[in-house]
């Protein structure tokens, strides 16, 4: 068994308060256990405009975010990925929003930029990630005591193409900010698709709430089994889900429906 953790919060535009929101979050899922967790899409500023993020942008390997992902990552003896960071791009108006794992030392040990950005629009809520995140174009995956692990970003989930990538994985993370619509229309049916069509498990750490800029996050983090049950659950608000990676549970359903090895395309 591998204990695993995702933590949910309601970020604001503050970088400070939020990472000080974000820290006893961590310790508690660390002290009950959990080896990897994961934070939320935008977790260290979640801003009143969609450039509040370009603003705070840090250059890849040193800035406050990552400071932080590292030393609680040294502190705890954890895996532990920030859902997504602000990173610098030549373009001095657009960032890459990338997904930072660190091991229990404190290393960075993979990146994965967000592929899919995320555009809505229903009456006077309009959303278009493209103004500021500058799209990234490859699959990122590491190694952890539980497995492959398969990273992934919030929009990424609606593109099935991109999971199958990740088929040999045992665990996929999708660190998220889905808007109260589409969360209530789709969070849970595509959560659970992604880990019955793969077979592994799925966590899912979301922004779960009313936030400062007065925009509503649906929440829900989750960890759902290759079964597609929903082994644990935390509906809004800030707090932590907890549940355990068993690869035995993997092996079991892999082998009783042997879906996988049935692929034709």
């Amino acid at each position: 068994m591998f204990r695993v953790a995702a933590v949910q919060t309601v970020s604001g535009s503050d970088v400070a308060a939020n990472l000080a929101a974000i820290e006893p979050l961590v310790s508690n899922a660390a002290g009950q256990g959990a080896k990897l967790i994961l934070l939320p899409e935008y977790f260290g500023v979640f801003g009143d405009s969609a450039r509040d993020k370009v603003a705070v942008r840090e250059n890849d390997g040193t800035g406050p975010q990552q400071d932080f992902l590292s030393h609680l990552a040294r502190l705890h003896r954890i895996w532990l990925i920030g859902g997504t960071v602000p990173l610098a791009i030549s373009d001095p108006t657009r960032v890459r929003s990338a997904s930072l794992v660190y091991d229990p030392d404190g290393k960075r040990v993979a990146r994965y930029d967000k592929i899919h950005l995320f555009a809505f629009s229903r009456g006077q809520e309009r959303y278009d990630e493209g103004r500021t995140i500058e799209a990234g174009s490859e699959p990122a995956s590491f190694e952890a005591p539980c497995g492959k692990v398969g990273l992934s970003v919030c929009y990424d989930l609606r593109f099935p193409e991109l999971y199958r990538r990740y088929r040999d994985m045992a665990l996929l993370l999708v660190p998220s900010a889905f808007t109260a619509v589409t969360g209530e229309a789709h969070w849970h049916l595509l959560l659970r698709t992604r880990a019955v069509e793969n077979q592994c498990y799925v966590l899912a750490a979301a922004q779960g709430g009313v936030h400062p800029n007065g925009r509503r996050t649906y929440g829900h983090s989750m960890l759902v089994d290759p079964w597609g049950i929903v082994m644990a659950e935390w509906p809004e608000g800030p707090g932590v889900v907890l549940g355990d990676i068993d690869p035995l549970r993997i092996a079991a359903v892999r082998s009783e429906l042997p879906a996988l090895t049935h692929r034709r395309l």
